[in-house]
């Protein structure tokens, strides 16, 4: 169970890490092109994000699961190979789908997936990322086998701090010839980006060489190794439900960029006013939402290579445990998260993008912290059980209900682009609701209520106390002081709302990585000094 939560919390520490840099820059990104800038930005990125997830086509976490269940069969060699023959393919992959990205540009725009023809320079900047990230994907995907976390958060904060830095300076030196080249300065940053993620992982890999060794010498020699077509053959048969799946995230975006912009000049919204709106939904508040999740997403990937290895093992218990406290902990830091962006919306983006326009799509979006994050633990779950298709069948139905409800949604004056954000929680949400599901019916699950009803009482106070808080302070000192004293008292009517009802039982504390043990002991010695007196 600790190596579990060890590398999620050290995915959790890079995501943080990652998410704080990448938030900064998208405060400067904000202001140095405003909202229009932001959303020629979006339109290229969302295309880009959904050619990624083709092209890497859900092969990390195929190769996470094949090479833990490699390993814990401690077949050294049968990992090795998966990682050499998944690495090929690709490779392959990410040359086709960026050279089959830039030549489409032309009829991407002709088709409308460019709402605005100006983003295209920033789109054909992007192209050349595509084959560095597939090969990302494989080093990641393998040290994730092992359940080896570092390397894959070492190159996550390189990657990002290479491309917040290129992201700013690309920008600044190219807004004197016009905003469209700007934003396609902020995309190219992207590349350098990837570029130094990959070189971290390759160190780790040359690093891990003496390690290898000793495991392939010890290693049985009667031990029979697939070959590169079975290996494929497994990958794809696991890839393909998990790729889908994962590109249903990105669609999600795509039916957004298809839709609302246009809808919106439907309804009477000029072609720029459309495409600052959609800024603000997309580049601001998605942004801030993508903050909290960013434990939910560490512990979906730690999950799936550990479950696929205890379920290796036929160890239901062990998957039972892994699953209560993934689930448990995404609760315990959405739910919160979710509350506190809601009544802080406005403030929250008046402070970071000096505009409260952004205000009702980040309180609308902010929901879908908590159910995003069931949607990808619970994900990470069925993965780990090899039961990948499911997922992908889940967010396939909800995002088909998805496509009508943004279209009539974002066509209600009363709602715009607003109608365009409960749209994805009811995505969010119903994806969600299937997924827990089936993970009741394989590991018999049953979702704590009484602790639930806990978490949501806690955060319920929370929220009271941190409007109160809100509106005492900006009367007297302004906004941002305002807001950072909210969230202070936020954090401390939350926190005793816990112990209050002590929702996190003793044991909980121990299984924690690093700060666990201490907590435990402090724990004991309370309790011991209270017998003696």
């Amino acid at each position: 169970m600790n190596r579990f939560l060890k590398g999620a919390m050290i995915l959790t520490i890079a995501g943080v890490i990652v998410k704080i840099i990448g938030a900064f820059s998208k405060v400067l990104i904000a202001r140095i092109l405003g909202g229009e800038g932001i959303g020629l930005y979006q339109m290229a990125y969302l295309l880009y994000q959904i050619i990624v997830s083709l092209a890497t086509a859900g092969l990390p976490v195929a190769i996470s699961i094949m090479v833990a269940d490699k390993l814990a069969h401690k077949d050294m060699r049968g990992a090795h190979k998966i990682f050499k023959v998944s690495g090929l393919v690709l490779f392959l992959l990410g040359t086709f789908f960026s050279l089959a990205l830039f030549l489409s540009t032309p009829w991407l725009i002709e088709e409308g997936w460019l709402a605005d023809p100006r983003s295209r320079y920033a789109l054909m900047t992007l192209t050349p990322a595509i084959i560095i990230v597939t090969l990302l994907g494989a080093f990641r995907g393998y040290f994730q086998g092992f359940q080896d976390m570092l390397p894959t958060g070492a190159s996550q904060v390189v990657e990002q701090t290479l491309r917040v830095t290129c992201m700013v300076g690309f920008a600044l030196f190219l807004l004197p010839y016009g905003l469209p080249m700007a934003a396609a300065g902020a995309t190219l940053a992207t590349f350098p980006g990837v570029v130094g993620g990959l070189l971290v992982l390759i160190y780790f890999y040359y690093r891990q060489r003496h390690e290898r060794a000793s495991l392939l010498a010890a290693q049985d020699e009667l031990q029979v190794a697939e070959s590169a077509w079975q290996i494929m053959k497994r990958l794809f048969i696991l890839a393909i439900p998990v790729s889908m799946a994962n590109i249903m995230m990105p669609i999600v975006s795509g039916i957004d960029l298809k839709v609302v912009p246009g809808r919106l000049i439907e309804v009477g919204y000029t072609m720029r006013e459309a495409t600052t709106l959609f800024g603000y939904l997309t580049g601001m508040a998605t942004s801030l939402v993508n903050l909290p999740i960013i434990l939910t997403t560490s512990l979906a990937a730690s999950l799936v290579p550990a479950i696929s290895e205890a379920y290796a093992k036929k160890d239901m218990k062990e998957i039972q445990g892994r699953s209560y406290v993934a689930l448990k902990i995404t609760s315990l830091i959405t739910v919160p998260a979710f509350v506190g962006l809601c009544v802080l919306a406005t403030p929250i983006s008046q402070l970071l993008y000096a505009t409260p326009n952004a205000g009702g799509p980040i309180a609308v979006m902010s929901l879908s912290i908590f159910l995003l994050g069931m949607q990808q633990v619970t994900t990470g779950i069925l993965q780990g059980l090899g039961h990948t298709s499911i997922p992908m069948i889940n967010l396939f139905i909800s995002t088909i209900i998805k496509i009508p409800l943004s279209w009539y949604l974002t066509g209600l004056p009363e709602w715009g682009i607003n109608g365009a954000a409960w749209s994805t929680n009811i995505d969010f949400g119903l994806a969600a609701l299937l997924n827990m599901i089936f993970v009741n019916r394989y590991i018999k699950y049953r979702i704590p209520w009484g602790e639930t009803v806990k978490i949501f009482f806690s955060a319920l106070a929370m929220g009271g106390a941190t409007v109160v808080v809100y509106y005492f302070l900006s009367s007297l000192v302004g906004n941002s002081i305002g807001v950072l004293g909210a969230i202070i008292v936020a954090v401390i009517v939350y926190s005793a709302g816990l112990l209050i009802t002590k929702t996190i039982k003793p044991d909980e504390w121990a299984s924690m990585p690093v700060i666990g043990k201490r907590i435990a002991a402090y724990r004991d010695r309370k309790t011991a000094n209270g017998d003696e007196q």
